[in-house]
């Protein structure tokens, strides 16, 4: 070789040495990030929210429906037959309509049923004759719980913070046969109610509070009361309350059932004025509801009890 071609060869080894360094060092397998130069542009730009919308907006169908199938032609053969899709649905979206059912249960009990797939999580109250509670949304949006029924034709409501609700009616033939008498109040109150049965002693058989609540079952056959507690604490200045049914339209048993309301000193009521109001439905007439205030000693006094005398009468039942 002479020497000119020499030196062409040495020139061609050395630009491609400077080019496969080159590639090396910048190309995209390289562990350096690239770096691009000038100014970023942005594109349609859209704002979101976190807040859940007071309407959501009715569902429309797609302008352009998707292929109903789609063929690759990465490879081709005469074996080679299109992959078919599903057709998309004509409409897209959530379904945010709320449904609510009430059906009678045994003890003149509403079973209650909510499904509200746009407020899973969410805080509803339900509204039933003057009873009031807050309850909590299961995540996927249900709710299914029991409400004592202090009607015969008996209507239920449910709202949501945003203004959205339903509502559910039941038919309760067997509201004539109860006494009921209910209190309820908002936030940590510490309130409670308490029925003694034919001269029970508290804490013994026949004292029927949240500790030992019974059930409907039990006041079905006659035998005695049973109280249901409503709403929940889990959600802040919530709505509660508690209801004590008896029998009295089928029990044999003749006596009195002594009714008090407590209230336990806590350190999130005392000092504190607790303002509350109980409703009675007995002997059936009509329902009879009753605003008072209690005075919770300070805070010295937390884990005492207090006994507010004179808040609600006493059943006098009668044997049948």
């Amino acid at each position: 070789m002479d020497r000119k071609a020499s030196i062409l060869v040495a020139a061609g080894t050395l630009c491609a040495a400077l080019g496969i360094g080159a590639v090396m060092q910048y190309g995209p397998w390289s562990g350096s990030p690239q770096r691009v130069e000038g100014p970023l542009t942005f594109s349609d730009v859209q704002e979101v929210s976190s807040s859940p919308r007071v309407e959501i907006p009715q569902d429309r169908p797609m302008t352009e429906p998707l292929p109903g199938s789609v063929v690759s032609n990465a490879f081709t053969s005469e074996e080679d037959t299109p992959i078919e899709l599903p057709t998309a649905p004509a409409e897209t979206g959530f379904d945010c309509e709320i449904d609510m059912t009430a059906t009678p249960v045994a003890g003149a009990m509403m079973s209650v049923t909510l499904n509200a797939p746009c407020h899973g999580s969410e805080r509803v109250t339900l509204h039933h004759n003057g009873l009031m509670f807050t309850e909590m949304m299961q995540p996927d949006g249900s709710l299914t719980l029991e409400v004592p029924a202090l009607a015969e034709d008996a209507l239920v409501i449910a709202s949501f913070l945003d203004g959205a609700g339903a509502l559910a009616h039941a038919t309760v033939t067997s509201v004539p046969f109860y006494d009921r008498v209910a209190i309820q109040w908002r936030g940590d109150a510490g309130l409670q109610l308490h029925a003694r049965e034919f001269d029970a002693q508290y804490f013994s058989e026949g004292h029927v509070w949240q500790g030992a609540a019974e059930d409907p079952a039990h006041a079905a056959t006659g035998e005695g009361g049973f109280l249901t507690r409503l709403g929940t604490t889990d959600a802040p200045g919530a709505l509660l309350a508690e209801v004590y049914t008896f029998p009295s339209g089928m029990t044999d048993t003749s006596g009195t059932v002594a009714l008090t309301v407590e209230a336990e000193i806590l350190a999130t009521n005392c000092e504190q004025v607790v303002e509350a109001q109980t409703l009675e439905l007995r002997n059936g007439k009509p329902l009879v509801s009753k605003e008072l205030t209690v005075d919770i000693p300070g805070c010295d006094a937390v884990g005492d009890f207090l006994m507010l005398k004179n808040i609600v009468e006493d059943l006098t039942i009668a044997a049948n």
